[in-house]
């Protein structure tokens, strides 16, 4: 497992979410420079951000406004740095979401963010595989990661995202969704790598080594 940093922090964003701290040990246990931060500023002069989550799209969004980090996190995907989504960290990518109502989201990526279909148990909890779009094997972000490899997964909903060439990954559960998207430098996924033991470990990991090139 690579243990490059960048030169400079990478910027995980403190607005509240549940899994920050789990996230801040599985980076720092692959070896990355972190600083936890609900500072605008901080974001903005990071090389490299991530941006974890559980619950509701609607409390994330009003947690980021409040702390005013909306802006902060679309420029910084917006200036080229590696950026990271995790789990509602990927939702809230989206223009917008149905979940307690229809409410707007940062829009860094066209789509909705829509409730599981019925039929099986809601949320999903617990594992699932991967499959990798034609070009996905080949990112850094998913480097030495098998396709079809298990991740864990906790959510209700799920991001349909407007641009199927964003799509890096699928996952079934009910309906095939889109469980990992990647658009020049911005990465997002939809199951808990913190949570993911080797493979979720490694994929940290490959984000540390990305953020450092």
């Amino acid at each position: 497992m690579n243990n490059a940093q960048a030169e400079s922090p990478i910027a995980v964003i403190d607005y509240g979410a549940g899994n920050l701290r789990s996230v801040v040990r599985a980076l720092t246990k692959v070896g990355a420079a972190l600083r936890v931060t609900a500072d605008a500023a901080e974001v903005l002069a990071a090389p490299a951000v991530v941006l974890p989550g559980v619950g509701a799209t609607l409390d994330t969004m009003n947690s980021l406004e409040r702390l005013g980090l909306v802006a902060a996190i679309r420029n910084s995907v917006g200036a080229g740095k590696p950026f990271l989504g995790i789990c509602v960290g990927m939702q809230v990518l989206c223009e917008q979401s149905e979940e307690f109502g229809p409410h707007p989201c940062l829009g860094v990526v066209g789509g909705s963010v829509r409730r599981l279909p019925g039929g099986q148990k809601v949320p999903q909890i617990g594992w699932n595989q991967l499959r990798y779009a034609p070009t996905t094997a080949a990112h850094p972000l998913f480097a030495g990661i098998p396709d079809g490899s298990d991740f864990y997964f906790v959510h209700s909903y799920y991001c349909d995202l407007a641009d199927p060439a964003i799509v890096a990954a699928t996952t079934d559960y009910g309906t095939a969704f889109p469980s990992a998207l990647l658009r020049d430098n911005l990465a997002a996924v939809q199951f808990h790598p913190e949570k993911s033991g080797r493979w979720g470990l490694q994929l940290l990991s490959n984000f540390i080594h990305w953020a450092a090139h």
